[in-house]
């Protein structure tokens, strides 16, 4: 069952999401802008023992807590991991305040009609079963259209509700991402239609049912804010795409009832040779700038 607490806080509290979740492939690079090159470390299991030493100093250092940022999505071995002494969930939701969140999608598919589907996921339900154990409050899953083809844009969609269904069973609140890569050169067009297939999707969901959706930032301001006010919507969330945190952070002021899901945004400044003060300093300046364009709208 969801917990009542957290869904109060991710519906009707002000601040934005923290997505602390790369995965395998996005791994390394967010280590080098970290200024960890690759001849750093051997082997993935090196590798993901630094991104997790990232990530904990990211969710102990002082502002990083649910007063700004209201939730954290996490990569399974970090929600299988510890902070602070604790299993990771336990201590962002105890001790920080901060509501936590699962990938859980396997990666991206071939693309096909503009379109990446996602890769199946045949342990999807056992690893659901293991973040209701730890505590987790909703997951993500990403898909990618990169062209403004209607039948693609539906079968992601129609893809990501359906798996959304299957994470709403185990009481879960499953955040639908869609993502419309900012390079696309028919992303407006691409928007519109994706709209109206959520709007579609959500129509057909059962009285109760509550999803979130993270959104790339439109082309056209407040093109989503419908979808906000749909019932069976908990929030919508941007992702910055690639956008340098600046402009999407400008981006996102221009969007009523849209906050920040951000992942390269959040870190960008933030590097491995940095003193403890510094590190905090950089990352309290990232998060007052996040939270403002996600609570402050032009």
């Amino acid at each position: 069952m969801t917990d009542a607490r957290m869904m109060a806080q991710m519906t009707g509290k002000e601040g934005f999401i923290a997505a602390l979740d790369q995965s395998g492939g996005s791994t390394p690079g967010a280590l080098r802008l970290y200024g960890i090159a690759d001849s750093d470390y051997d082997g993935e299991e090196a590798m993901f023992r630094l991104m997790h030493e990232m990530r904990v100093r990211i969710m102990t250092a002082p502002a990083f807590s649910g007063d700004k940022v209201i939730g954290a999505i996490l990569f399974e071995k970090t929600m299988d991991g510890e902070a602070g002494g604790k299993p990771v969930p336990a201590y962002l939701w105890q001790d920080r305040g901060v509501v936590p969140f699962l990938k859980v999608d396997k990666g991206l598919a071939a693309e096909e009609n503009g379109v990446q589907v996602l890769k199946p996921m045949p342990e999807l339900d056992e690893l659901l079963a293991r973040a209701v154990k730890k505590g987790i409050f909703g997951t993500k899953m990403r898909s990618v259209i990169g062209h403004a083809d209607k039948a693609g844009i539906a079968a992601v969609v129609r893809q990501q509700f359906e798996i959304g269904r299957q994470i709403l069973r185990h009481g879960l609140v499953p955040i639908i991402e869609p993502e419309v890569s900012i390079k696309s050169p028919t992303k407006e067009e691409a928007e519109a239609i994706l709209r109206d297939e959520i709007a579609r999707e959500l129509d057909a969901l059962l009285a109760g049912e509550r999803v979130m959706l993270k959104l790339t930032l439109p082309s056209v301001a407040g093109l989503y804010e419908p979808l906000a006010a749909h019932k069976s919507v908990a929030r919508v969330v941007a992702l910055s795409g690639g956008y340098s945190r600046a402009v999407a952070c400008e981006k996102l002021s221009r969007n009523r009832n849209m906050i920040a899901s951000f992942s390269r945004a959040l870190t960008e400044d933030l590097r491995v040779t940095m003193s403890d003060a510094e590190f905090n300093a950089s990352l309290a300046g990232t998060i007052d700038e996040i939270y403002a364009a996600s609570v402050v709208k032009v």
